[in-house]
């Protein structure tokens, strides 16, 4: 047992590797600042839409194109921060067909517009842009532009860029709290590959240098890292789905080698979608349709063109991370991944100091698809085992405006939380109405903690702000500290935020009985001989 939960966390680690990079940074840098802040020259303009045309030189590893960044002026400012990752260029920026300049800080530009821009007004400027950008060293955790070629030795070229951003390879505004409404993508490459993108493909032509340009177009607000090409010798086979939003349109790319393993593994995308829509709502991106597309790499949520790269087998690369066996049922990355189409795409966070919204309410999605296979208490038990990877190392949440992540714990114990908040609520009508509330009151928008915290506890009517703070704010797991002395149960929590207050559930040989422990000693009558507490709670107990 010892062997396997070592190989598990190795795993774990990995997967979570980006986060446990930002978690790891003792202190902030002036790049962190730019990255992170929503500056003065970022908050007077709003994203509208991108229109993107990139080419990629697969020969040399370099690409080059322009990008129209259409805004909206919220208050009167002159002065516009993008962003462009070293050693990425830019080559020129226009307004109204007036030249722009600009000062490099870093990977941001601050571009001097020629006229003061009015409150109310829409405008767009043109950034030309070229380079050979950031490669990918270990995608999708240490990203940048993947360049391979598959095993029949075409190239094979793709994106993985969460933790660093689309800065790596366009100019944009580079904050998750501005979100653009719509994007067009124009990709050209060779013509005897298929480019494949977000959203619908809206044109295919072939140039006379070799090339063809597909154009992709996305009707929904979309955060810039999941805006994607993937390039290769892509084969299309596509399905339908009648879901809570009507026909939902599934598409699925993969190379022509595997054409046959994948109609087979992705069966399982129909049971996963009505499974989600079942609790959370229909699937956010109806006008988009939902895409898997493989990837040389193991996985990415980008937004209606999810990357696919779990070689074809169920668990996580064949393993289950929950060490229940269940996670050997379903293809964790198609069942993970898509689960962001929800939370994370849908429901985005504004600051990267938040994406336990991300991670958490996905990592316990994975749990509601075990229930929704196998039944309520085979997806407890899915949950509760994934606790062994949590390593309370950090909090949860980290500082805000300097692109800093927390624990890498905000996958599990962020599950491990929702999953017992569910038991305090105990009601799993009003619980299933929560979530499906979230994602109709956040749909297609960026959030803060704070506003989840806020809806949660108006909608279900509980104070759980000590709950929160407790699991998302500290490092502390709360430990029920007890002694049975004289047919009474003396109790309360200890290794806890102050006044932290969560009633528990206790199991005795005559049913179940919920317990009120404060920090202060509290008692009850007892008559069974040991503790036993209910092991969907996720708590720790200290004889």
């Amino acid at each position: 047992m010892k062997q396997i939960r070592g190989h598990i966390f190795l795993f774990v680690m990995v997967l979570l590797a980006p986060v446990l990079f930002y978690a790891q940074k003792p202190t902030y840098t002036h790049a962190d600042s730019l990255k992170g802040c929503i500056s003065k020259e970022r908050s007077w303009w709003d994203l509208l839409y991108y229109d993107l045309s990139v080419t990629f030189s697969i020969s040399d590893s370099t690409i080059s194109g322009f990008n129209w960044i259409n805004y909206k002026v919220l208050v009167p400012g002159e002065v516009m921060q993008i962003d462009l990752m070293q050693p990425m260029q830019i080559d020129s920026i226009f307004y109204q067909k007036k030249k722009c300049t600009w000062k490099r800080d870093g990977d941001a530009f601050f571009v001097n517009l020629p006229v003061v821009q009015i409150r109310g007004m829409e405008n767009k400027i043109l950034i030309y842009f070229h380079g050979k950008p950031k490669v990918a060293k270990l995608p999708p955790w240490d990203g940048g532009v993947v360049w391979q070629s598959d095993s029949n030795g075409f190239p094979w070229v793709s994106i993985a860029c969460q933790g660093m951003s689309a800065r790596v390879w366009f100019p944009n505004k580079d904050h998750m709290y501005d979100e653009v409404e719509g994007c067009s993508i124009r990709i050209t490459a060779p013509d005897n590959l298929v480019s494949v993108s977000n959203g619908r493909l809206k044109s295919l032509s072939k140039n006379k240098d070799g090339t063809s340009t597909s154009n992709w177009q996305v009707n929904n607000p979309i955060n810039n890292y999941s805006i994607i090409p993937y390039i290769g010798k892509y084969v299309n086979f596509n399905d339908t789905l009648l879901g809570e939003g009507g026909i939902l349109d599934l598409n699925y790319w993969v190379l022509e080698n595997n054409l046959e393993k994948a109609k087979r593994q992705f069966r399982q995308v129909k049971s996963m979608i009505h499974c989600f829509e079942y609790w959370f709502g229909k699937y956010p991106f109806y006008e988009d349709s939902y895409k898997l597309i493989e990837a040389p790499f193991l996985g990415m949520e980008h937004q209606s063109a999810i990357a696919y790269g779990n070689d074809y087998m169920n668990g996580y690369k064949g393993r289950d991370l929950s060490l229940t066996g269940y996670g050997m049922n379903w293809d964790f990355i198609i069942v993970h991944e898509s689960g962001h189409e929800w939370f994370g795409n849908s429901i985005s966070a504004k600051d990267v100091a938040d994406n336990w919204v991300h991670e958490g309410f996905t990592a316990y999605a994975e749990n509601l698809y075990v229930e929704y296979l196998y039944g309520k208490k085979a997806g407890a038990e899915y949950v509760i085992g994934t606790r062994q990877a949590i390593l309370n190392d950090k909090p949860i949440i980290s500082d805000y405006n300097v692109n800093s992540g927390g624990s890498i714990d905000l996958y599990y114990k962020g599950a491990n939380m929702l999953h017992t908040i569910r038991q305090l609520v105990n009601n799993d009508s009003i619980w299933r109405a929560l979530f499906r509330g979230l994602n109709k009151t956040f749909y297609h928008q960026t959030v803060s903690t704070s506003q989840i915290e806020i809806y949660m506890m108006a909608f279900l009517n509980m104070d759980l702000k000590k709950v929160f703070d407790q699991y998302l704010r500290t490092t502390k797991i709360p430990e029920l500290e007890y002694r049975i002395e004289n047919g009474k149960l003396f109790f309360r929590w200890t290794n806890c935020i102050s006044d932290f207050n969560m009633p528990l559930r206790i199991v005795k040989m005559q049913g179940t009985e919920m317990i009120f422990p404060e920090e202060k000693w509290k008692e009850v009558p007892f008559k069974d001989a040991t503790l036993n507490v209910d092991a969907n709670f996720f708590v720790k107990t200290k004889p």
